[in-house]
Parts: C-alpha cells; structure tokens; sequence
C-alpha cells in the first residue's frame, strides 16, 4: 500500500518500463507478420497469382505505423487511417481482394486503442470515428451481399469494437483512480486547514486578551507597557505564519469539495501512548522512543498532530497489510530544526494479506499523509527496508521556539 509514485515510477517504470516495451513490440511485430503471411497464403491460394502482393504490403505498412506509435500517437493513427482508407478505395477500382484485411485490421486496432487510451478526448473521438468509418468502408470491397455483412466487414467491426474497449476501460480506470486520489488529497487539506483553524483562533484569543492586559499595564506602569506590546506582537507573527499555512492549503480547495468532518481536536505526542497501546492488544509488541515533554511542548499544534496522524496510519497499514510482522518500531526525534518520524516493521518479504501494501493497488493512506506532511513543507518516505520490513519515514520542519511568557496582570 506504501508507495511513493515517484519512486515506484522510477524504479519500476524506467529502464525495466523501456524493456517490457520493446519485449511487447517485439512480440506484436511477430503477431503481425504471422497474420499478414498467413491471409496473403489464404490470398494465394483462393485467387491465385500475385494479388496476394498488394494486401500484404498495405497491411505490413499499417502495421509498421502501429509499431511506430509512441513517437507521435496522433499522426501515427492519422497514417494508418489514411493507408486503410486508400487501400479500400484501391481494393474497389482495382478489383483486388476485400480490405482492409486482418492484418491491416490488427495494425489500425493497435492504432485505435493507443490513441483512445492515451490521447485528449476529442483527438480520441476523431481517430475512433475514422476507425469506424475504416471499417464500415470496407463493404465497398465485399464481393458479394448473399449472406448478409460480409465476413471482411464483421471482422473489422468486431475488432474496431475490441480496440476501443482496450483503449477505454483503462483510461475510465485513470480517471476513477485521479478523482478519487484528489478527493483524498481535498479531504486531507480541508481536515488540516480545520485544525490550523482552532491553531489561529488561539492564537487571536490570545492576542485580544493581551491587549486588555496592556491597557491595563499602560495606566498603571507606563514603563511596562513595552513589555506587553513585545507580546502582542509575538503573538500576531504567529497566528500570520499559521494564516499563510492556512491559505497555502486551501489554494486549491474551491469548489466546496466535502472532507471527513472527523473533528478538529488536536492530538500529539502525548496521546501516541494510548495509540500504540491499543495496537499492542492485537498482539505485536512496539517499541516507542519519544522526546522529553518539555520539547514536544514547544512544537507548533499542526506538526503535533501530523506525528500523530503518521503514526496512526502507518499501525493502521501494518495491522492490515503485514500480518507477520513480529515487533514494530516507533520512534519521534528532534534532528536539529525538524522532527523526524519513523515507523517500521519487521515484517518478512512476501505477501503480506489482502491489498499488499507492496502493489501498485494499495489505497490512498500514504496518499493523505504525505499531502498533509508537504503541505507542512515536510517530506515523507516510505518503502522496503534492507533485509526485510517495511518502513515510513516523515520529516518535518519544527524550528525551535521558546514559549511566549504569560502576560502580567498588575493588581
């Protein structure tokens, strides 16, 4: 289930992507050339001398533009149309066998599906109309009506059919995969912008009650009042940056998209006792190493609560995904200006239960972590660990800040 798109890209679609490719061209290439050689026999064999030459060189050309695809899929479905619609108009003047055949059928499918999968909508509908209008065309080669469509024309229909069902379903697949993925990321931001929310108000509440402290200061002692004003505006510099986190979050939150309205409350370090303790009931024990409570104190209410929540889904996915897992690690430390969260498991490689968090597959946890971690301008990572276990690894930025002193009340 953990992982990160761009490592999971790199690592599994670079150089290994580029061989699986040629390994599928080079396997369509030798479908192509069974089918364009097995039709041209059958060619052969029912008409005689070389009418057999010109299906099979139209058909090898379509199907050298199908191997050719990736440079430019739009032109390349362009070509191939063009030489099928040509070779139709040939085939009919000419009196030549009916087209286009089953090789030059296979070669626009590849085309078709490509372009349907892969295009803009319209460039899609465009070449899957002009393979359709390939198709039908072909009964003007048909040489005879007495069976009803003729066979060459039910062909390319049923495999026009096939290459725009390949082509759509997984693209109707991305699409369902994005929205929910940016439903995810929305719900995270909106949760978070809720608690930086409660973070502000704080942070307001405080300055109004400072501000009548100081007001009182001025009338009493006018040589403290400067005192009281330092504290006012320590306070606003806060409850700013929290308003900037605030507004970087919900940039792209317009639309009125709906969140998980789980509550604002604020969780930190001190609760991931209670958090581990109710996943030790299920019987894996785990070591937990934290930072003294006067450090934790001082970290900002957002950062609190995003080491909660990365603890809290990353038990969740070991509960679910790493059944045979024998000991877990949880560890929160300070490293400098940050603070650095890692969970990891022991777990042995090989499956690991339903939806294994090591597929392509997995759901959207690590998808809602790492938005609120980024969000906070940290970085999360996650992965395999050497050997055996899984890990997740969040960073994020926590300069030291000494606490604001409470206002002083003359009486």
């Amino acid at each position: 289930m953990f992982i990160q798109a761009g490592e999971y890209g790199a690592g599994r679609y670079g150089g290994g992507g580029r061989a699986w490719r040629w390994a599928a061209d080079a396997l369509l290439a030798a479908v192509f050339v069974v089918v364009l050689a097995f039709w041209a026999s059958l060619i052969a064999s029912s008409w005689g001398g070389g009418y057999w030459r010109f299906d099979c060189a139209a058909g090898a050309a379509v199907c050298a533009v199908a191997l050719a695809r990736r440079r430019d899929r739009a032109w390349a479905a362009v070509a191939g149309l063009a030489v099928a619609a040509t070779a139709v108009l040939a085939a009919r003047f000419a009196g030549l066998p009916a087209e286009p055949g089953p090789g030059m059928a296979l070669g626009l499918a590849v085309l078709v599906a490509s372009a349907v999968r892969n295009l803009p909508v319209r460039t899609a509908c465009g070449v899957a109309g002009g393979g359709l209008a390939v198709a039908v065309g072909s009964l003007l080669t048909a040489h005879t009506f007495a069976a009803g469509v003729p066979s060459v024309t039910a062909m390319n229909l049923a495999t026009w059919a096939a290459a725009v069902v390949a082509g759509l379903s997984p693209r109707l697949l991305d699409a369902r995969r994005r929205a929910v993925a940016e439903a995810v990321r929305q719900a995270e931001r909106l949760a978070l912008a809720r608690e930086l929310h409660d973070v502000v108000a704080h942070h307001v509440t405080g300055i109004v009650v400072q501000a009548q402290a100081a007001r009182l200061v001025a009338r009493r002692s006018p040589e403290k009042a400067g005192d009281a004003l330092g504290q006012i505006e320590t306070a606003g510099s806060d409850a700013l940056a929290a308003m900037r986190r605030v507004v970087g979050l919900l940039r792209v939150a317009e639309g009125g998209a709906g969140g998980s309205r789980d509550g604002a409350a604020l969780t930190g370090p001190e609760r991931l006792g209670d958090l581990v303790g109710r996943f030790e009931a299920g019987g894996r024990p785990v070591r937990l190493r934290l930072p003294r409570e006067e450090e934790t104190a001082a970290w900002p209410p957002e950062v609190a609560s995003t080491v909660y929540r990365v603890v809290q889904e990353s038990l969740t996915n070991i509960a679910r995904h790493a059944p045979r897992a024998r000991a877990v690690t949880v560890s929160v430390e300070r490293d400098r200006d940050a603070v650095v969260v890692e969970v990891a498991d022991d777990a042995p490689p090989g499956p690991r239960g339903p939806g294994a968090r090591g597929g392509s597959r997995g759901g959207y946890g690590l998808l809602g972590m790492r938005e609120r971690v980024e969000a906070l301008g940290g970085t999360l990572r996650a992965g395999p660990r050497p050997g055996s276990g899984w890990s997740v690894v969040a960073t994020l930025p926590a300069p030291h800040h000494e606490p604001r002193p409470e206002p002083r009340r003359d009486r």
